[in-house]
Parts: structure tokens; sequence; C-alpha cells
């Protein structure tokens, strides 16, 4: 059963393009039943609501944390957003994001925002081979702060090419973080099924029994 937030985040997708069905080849070479491309969240009211799913998502994990980071570049509009989305709900945290190339005049660095230090969030899309969180965590670490966990938009729940986990699962084993995501491939077939759409069903059934992750 999906949430009114998750919902609401689905129908937003769905009505932007961000989320579509039908065929396509991922860069992994798998065809997959959809495609998810959080790009096209390029709008001010389209931004605003995807700062309310993050929000009502990491609210709803009761997950502690101190800041929020978001690696360039797709997490900078995503962990802004997040910040004045939970600042709106009484929470007002500092939040920060990196360049990819340290600035050697002015400042200088790569951190823009607020110093990373305590327990820091890490707000991005998706995860596709997690080398985007392994940086971003080498950085906030190297800071002397600790991650606190992971926001994302989507989890597939699929194995990663080569392994038994899903992205997702690899970075919780590997680091010992949660990862919050604001739905997963299970809502998007509870979605598609709710709408009498039984093809998009059928083929995410079929997607998700070669690919899906072992119970």
């Amino acid at each position: 059963m999906t949430l009114a937030y998750q919902s609401d985040f689905i129908e937003l997708c769905v009505r932007l393009g961000v989320l579509r069905f039908g065929s396509f080849t991922l860069k992994s070479g798998r065809e997959s039943p959809y495609f998810f491309n959080a790009g096209l969240f390029n709008t001010g009211d389209a931004i605003g609501a995807v700062g309310h799913a993050y929000a009502e998502a990491v609210t709803a994990s009761d997950l502690q944390f101190d800041m929020l980071f978001g690696p360039a570049y797709k997490g900078i509009p995503l962990v802004t957003i997040t910040a004045a989305a939970l600042a709106q709900r009484g929470r007002n945290l500092p939040f920060a994001f990196n360049r990819k190339e340290a600035k050697d005049h002015g400042e200088g660095g790569n951190i823009i925002g607020s110093p990373l230090s305590g327990a820091v969030l890490i707000v991005d899309d998706v995860i596709t081979a997690g080398s985007a969180i392994r940086e971003s965590i080498d950085l906030i670490v190297a800071a002397g702060a600790r991650p606190a966990g992971v926001l994302l938009a989507l989890d597939r729940q699929e194995r990663a090419p080569e392994s038994p986990l899903s992205a997702v699962q690899e970075v919780r084993q590997r680091f010992g973080i949660p990862v919050i995501t604001v739905v997963n491939l299970a809502d998007l077939m509870h979605h598609v099924s709710a709408r009498g759409r039984g093809d998009d069903l059928q083929r995410m059934q079929a997607y998700r029994v070669r690919y899906g992750l072992a119970d």
C-alpha cells in the first residue's frame, strides 16, 4: 500500500514525463519496462513538490541527522529544496553541496554552503553504480563528520550487475547506513495495477522476476 505523498509523487513523475512506461534500454544493457529521469523536474512547482515528497519520506523514517549534503550535480537542487521543505515543517537545518573541481581562488575548496559537521544526510535522485554516494561519504568523513544515511527518490529493487544485491543494498551493507526512498519498484507496480494498466504491470512483473532481489 502506498501512502498519500508517495501516490502524489508518482502522479507528478508521470505527468512531467520523469517516469515513463514502455521499453527502455538502460546503461547496463537491460531492457526496462520503465524509465526515470529526475532531470525533468525543471520548474518551480515541480521541484517544490519533490521537496515536499523528500521531506515527507525522511520525516516518516524518524532518522536523526544534523545537516544535509547534495552531491553534484543532481543532488544540488534536491538538497536545497529538501532543506527548504523541512524548514517549512519546523526543522531548520544547514545544508551543503560540492563542486566537481576544487576552486583555487576566492573561498577555495570544493564544498559550498554550511561546513560539513555532525551527522550528515546525503540527498540524491537514484543510486546506480553508487560512485556518487561513495565520493560523498569520503568528503563527509574527511571533514570530520559522519554519514547518517541516504535519501533518494527511487529504489529500483533490482540486482546490480554481477551482484546478488541491489545498489541500495550494497550501500547499506558496505557503509552501514540506512537508505530512505520516496518510492520503490513495488510502489510503481501498485500504481499501474490500481490504474488498470495490465500490460505495463505484466512487463514490470517479468522484469522483477528476471532482475529482482531474492527473498
